[in-house]
């Protein structure tokens, strides 16, 4: 018998091997163009610490897309669901998809409120990138508060990326301020209260003592926390009736 040369038949198990996948793939498209869509299945992936939306919550929103069940699954314009989905504020992203078995699939990641802005009866939560969006009604996020004299143009129900660059800037120094405070873990636990006041100074108030912390702007943190230590280390224990301390200049720390 003569022998298939050996390049030959590897050559001709490649062939083979493309037409199977051919196959399979081609009699795959053939059964998603009939099948229709049977389920959807919502996925909450970060729901473990937060609960800003529930899975009702996006049955809820998806009935603004129109009636999905039943339709062919590639027809399901998977593009405009994830659209709607994103368009809720407190939701970062949307992962929308179906399989074969004609189930839909929409994965849903929140957003991670790092500050909460206090402004009169009105409430907004700031994520690390400085995105703004309103408090929510299901669950609240334990994360530092500022209110007062807020520079911020903040109304309703305001949701998205601040247009205005000083106050974009002013947002991205206090988040830097708080993620701060936050490694430093003392002052994440040790201040109570963050307000702005009336001449538009950010005033630090801790949980025990009199003492409130005039900190000015956002800026400079590490070197303003450090004067605040100097205080407890070298001030507080001498002299204990001080009740406004001002460290924001440079090498002072104003006691009064």
């Amino acid at each position: 018998m003569k022998r298939i040369p050996g390049k030959i038949l590897s050559a001709l198990t490649v062939v083979l091997t493309f037409c199977f996948f051919l196959a399979v793939f081609s009699a795959s498209k053939a059964q998603r163009h009939v099948t229709s869509c049977k389920s959807i299945s919502i996925s909450i992936l970060d729901s473990a610490d937060r609960n800003f939306i529930s899975k009702n919550d996006v049955t809820i929103f998806m009935a603004e897309y129109g009636d999905y069940l039943g339709q062919r699954i590639d027809d399901v314009d998977l593009t405009r669901i994830e659209k709607i989905v994103e368009g809720r504020s407190a939701i970062r992203s949307c992962e929308a998809y179906v399989t074969d078995d004609g189930v839909l699939h929409v994965d849903v990641t929140q957003r991670i409120p790092v500050i909460r802005f206090q402004k009169g009866d009105a409430g907004f939560y700031a994520d690390r990138s400085g995105f703004i969006f309103p408090l929510q009604n299901k669950f609240t996020s334990m994360v530092p508060i500022m209110d007062g004299n807020l520079p911020l143009a903040l109304r309703g129900e305001y949701k998205g990326n601040l247009e205005d660059e000083k106050e974009r800037m002013w947002v991205r120094q206090v988040i830097a301020m708080v993620s701060y405070m936050e490694k430093s873990k003392i002052w994440n636990d040790n201040i109570a209260q963050m307000t702005v006041s009336e001449d538009g100074n950010i005033v630090l108030i801790p949980r025990e003592g009199k003492e409130r912390f005039v900190f000015g702007s956002p800026t400079s943190v590490k070197e303003k926390f450090k004067r605040i230590e100097e205080y407890y280390e070298v001030i507080a224990p001498l002299q204990k009736n001080y009740t406004s301390v001002d460290v924001r200049y440079s090498k002072s720390v104003i006691c009064k």
